[in-house]
This record gives structure tokens, C-alpha cells and sequence, in this order.
């Protein structure tokens, strides 16, 4: 009798211990898919609310080396600092202020739309300054990671902010006549950030619109009407050449007209975004 309750005990035992993994690993399953699913994602943003802080490091830290980019019809360069700084790496563009190729390119144009995005409140052109290496001026321009390209995440399910970023996109485009917006200058991060790079050919003095909107962020074009000829004059008088500003007023004004066109065609709710 007592050897078959012995035998009976063990079996129990044993079969316990068999299930027992089973049974943990079941019970954690969910908690990893969880944990998981609730990681950030991450934002290549890192300058929000610290704008002075990238501006001096990029601005002052010393360069160590270069290396060529095998993008881009500007031929920028990419520096590096030293390791373990506020900045890993920078686009370095050697842009003197012209028309060499027929078109007008410029390196402060790149600074005047860091200046310009910062006025107007849309944390979407990477940080940029003037600074001075190896006897050469240029613009040093916040090399963004994590980061995608456009042509890789144009496909893909965008969340509910995309058509917002694109709207200000164009507005932007406008406002300051960039007319070489393209897939090789939009980049997108982790967590769908629309970021704008390569603005050296945009603040040119023509007044006619660069790109066909559709939608309006009323929260930008509100900060857009605000602006007038000295509050851009002290933002980005600096980087531009003669007659930018009032180009940009005078595009302005053409923004009014296709906005309302838009508005008397397809009503305000379908215009303005909430």
C-alpha cells in the first residue's frame, strides 16, 4: 500500500515539473508581448527644447574627420566630433552664395530655414549654423538618427499626424519658395517625425507658389500671417540675400488666394485640419 502511494507521489511530482516551464513560460508570453508593444519609439527630435545647447556644441566643437557622402547633387560631406559629446556628426555643405550651376544655392539658405522652421514653432528642419573648419565656411547641419528615407517608409500605414506634417510641409515649401522639395530630402523617424533637409536653393525672389496644397494647418498659417518684415528681417535677415523677405510677404499674400480658392471650392472643414 505505502509503495503505491510512493509510486503515485512521484508520478505527481514528476508530472509538475514537466508542466511547470509550460505553464511560466505561457504566463510570460503576454507580459513580453506587452512590454514590447509598449516601448517608445524613437524620435530622432533630440534638439526640442534645447535648441541654444545643439546650436553652441555644433557651432564650437572641434572636428574630427570627414567623410565623403555619395548622395546629394550639392556633394555635402559628413563631419564627425569626438566621441562621447552633445553631437555625434554633422552634413557639412561648402555652399558660397551663387548661381554656379544655374541655379541659385547657398549655405546660409540651409541656416535661414533651421532660423525660419524655429520662428514659425514646427520642430521639423534639423538644427543648423555657420561654422568655420579646415579654412573653409559651411553650413553644420544635425545629422539625424534614428532616421528613414522616404522611399522607404512611403508605403507604409502612417498614423493620424502624417497629413498634418506633409500640410506644413508645403506651406513651409511656399513661404520660402523651395522648389527642389524631392524624395532624397525627407526623412522619417521611429516615430513618424517628418523631417525637411536641403533648403540650399530655396529663399530665392520669386514670387510664384512651389507647390499645389491641399490642406491647410491653421495653427502654422495663423503664425504665418503674424509675421511681418522686421520679425523676419531679425530671424533670418542675416542668411538671406536682398528682396527674400519681401518675396516671402508677397508669397504670402498668393497663399491667401489659393487658400481661399480652396475654401470656396471645397468647403472650410475640408480645407483647415483640427
Amino acid at each position: 500500500m505505502r509503495h503505491r502511494v510512493l509510486v503515485a507521489l512521484l508520478a505527481l511530482a514528476s508530472l509538475l515539473l514537466t508542466l511547470s516551464p509550460r505553464v511560466s513560460a505561457g504566463a510570460r508570453g503576454p507580459s513580453y508581448l506587452q512590454a514590447a508593444a509598449s516601448t517608445p519609439a524613437l524620435s530622432a527630435k533630440i534638439w526640442e527644447g534645447r535648441n541654444a545647447e545643439f546650436e553652441e556644441y555644433i557651432r564650437t566643437a572641434e572636428i574630427d574627420h570627414f567623410d565623403d557622402i555619395a548622395l546629394g547633387v550639392t556633394h555635402p560631406k559628413r563631419a564627425y566630433f569626438k566621441p562621447g559629446g552633445l553631437v555625434a556628426s554633422v552634413a557639412w555643405k561648402v555652399l558660397p552664395p551663387g548661381r554656379p550651376s544655374g541655379y541659385w544655392e547657398s549655405y546660409k539658405s540651409e541656416i535661414a530655414a533651421y532660423e525660419l522652421d524655429k520662428l514659425l514653432g514646427m520642430g521639423m528642419v534639423p538644427v543648423a549654423v555657420e561654422k568655420r573648419s579646415k579654412g573653409l565656411t559651411a553650413a553644420a547641419i544635425l545629422w539625424l538618427t534614428p532616421i528613414h528615407s522616404w522611399k522607404e517608409m512611403e508605403p507604409k500605414p502612417k498614423p493620424g499626424k502624417w497629413v498634418r506634417q506633409v500640410a506644413r510641409m508645403k506651406m513651409f515649401d511656399n513661404f520660402i519658395c523651395n522648389k527642389d522639395r524631392n524624395a532624397g530630402n525627407l526623412m522619417v523617424d521611429d516615430d513618424w517625425n517628418l523631417f525637411l533637409i536641403d533648403h540650399s536653393r530655396a529663399f530665392i525672389t520669386d514670387k510664384d507658389l512651389a507647390v499645389k496644397m491641399e490642406h491647410i494647418d491653421p495653427e502654422l498659417w495663423n503664425r504665418m500671417l503674424a509675421l511681418d518684415e522686421p520679425a523676419l528681417t531679425a530671424a533670418i535677415g542675416k542668411w538671406v540675400e536682398g528682396g527674400v523677405v519681401r518675396s516671402i510677404l508677397a508669397r504670402r499674400e498668393k497663399m491667401k488666394i489659393a487658400i481661399d480658392k480652396l475654401v470656396a471650392a471645397n468647403g472650410e472643414a475640408a480645407v483647415f485640419l483640427k
